[in-house]
């Protein structure tokens, strides 16, 4: 027990510092390239290795059961939008330099996930949930008061992520065999959105940067390792643990965002976050209860 305890929590802390430190420093260095162009890519690759892992694997029976069924199909194919809606959200945010944004969606995106929870499927709910709640939306209020803009980029970051787990609840699939379909389904936009991008000369990807070409590739590779190594951790130590070492992810995002990059942190902004953790805080207790 105590063997799977501390295997399962390496390869969580794992995969959050990857999303939180490796995949901020990766894709900081290839936004050369747009964020849609690294969408993507990030789909295609993403795609191509996916099928390998099945391969190596043996899933393919688990593929051929999900895809007979043509509801799971409509599924899949809108949580592969909005994932691919958050990819791009996200590329935006580093691409930019507004980290602390995507830190802040990825820090309210489970509270996000228990709201959604309570309305469209009758999820149980207590105090301390409902606070957290309220305390997410006041943080958001404020900021959108004293600052006068709408947080769009930390919004869209978690409520596509939230809804793209809400919704991907509905069909019971692993989530690498889940992201395969996904990705597929969503190739032949990709291909397309490529062929636009290159027919306005704005595509990176090509036989005259071969270099550069070969640095986007491993768009795919990014996005894969941490997912096994969540999911792994996951299996291992179950959804509350796995869940409260995520957090790991926007916390590091945060310090990368303020002292590595140097973007500004004003008072109204560092009030909100504030909110935000004690919302999280409040979480995170309730996720040790359960």
């Amino acid at each position: 027990m105590k063997k799977n305890l501390f295997k399962g929590s390496l390869f969580t802390v794992g995969a959050s510092l990857w999303w939180g430190v490796l995949g901020v420093v990766y894709f900081k260095f290839v936004s050369f390239a747009s964020p849609l162009e690294l969408t993507v890519h990030r789909t295609i690759w993403t795609a191509l290795l996916l099928i390998i892992t099945t391969s190596y694997y043996s899933k393919w029976s688990e593929f051929n059961k999900i895809i007979k069924n043509k509801i799971n199909i409509f599924i899949l194919l809108f949580t592969g939008l909005l994932i691919s809606v958050n990819w791009f959200t996200w590329l935006y945010a580093v691409k930019t330099n507004n980290l602390l944004d995507s830190a802040l969606g990825y820090y309210i995106f489970p509270i996000f996930s228990v709201f959604f929870g309570i309305i469209f499927l009758n999820e149980k709910y207590n105090r301390n949930k409902i606070i957290s709640i309220l305390l997410v939306m006041v943080g958001l209020i404020y900021f959108l008061i004293k600052l006068g803009e709408v947080p769009w980029i930390g919004l869209t970051v978690a409520i596509t992520f939230s809804l793209y787990g809400l919704i991907r609840k509905k069909v019971k699939v692993s989530s690498d065999t889940g992201l395969l379909i996904e990705t597929l389904l969503l190739t032949p936009i990709a291909v397309c959105l490529f062929l636009f991008l290159a027919n306005k000369g704005a595509n990176i990807f090509s036989y005259n940067e071969p270099i550069l070409s070969f640095y986007l590739f491993w768009a795919g590779l990014m996005t894969l390792v941490p997912l096994f190594w969540y999911t792994k951790g996951f299996s291992l130590i179950g959804i509350g643990p796995a869940s409260m070492i995520f957090f790991l992810t926007p916390t590091a995002q945060f310090f990368l965002g303020i002292f590595y990059f140097n973007e500004p942190l004003i008072l109204n902004e560092l009030v909100v976050f504030i909110f935000i953790w004690l919302a999280v805080i409040i979480y995170l207790n309730e996720l040790r209860k359960e």
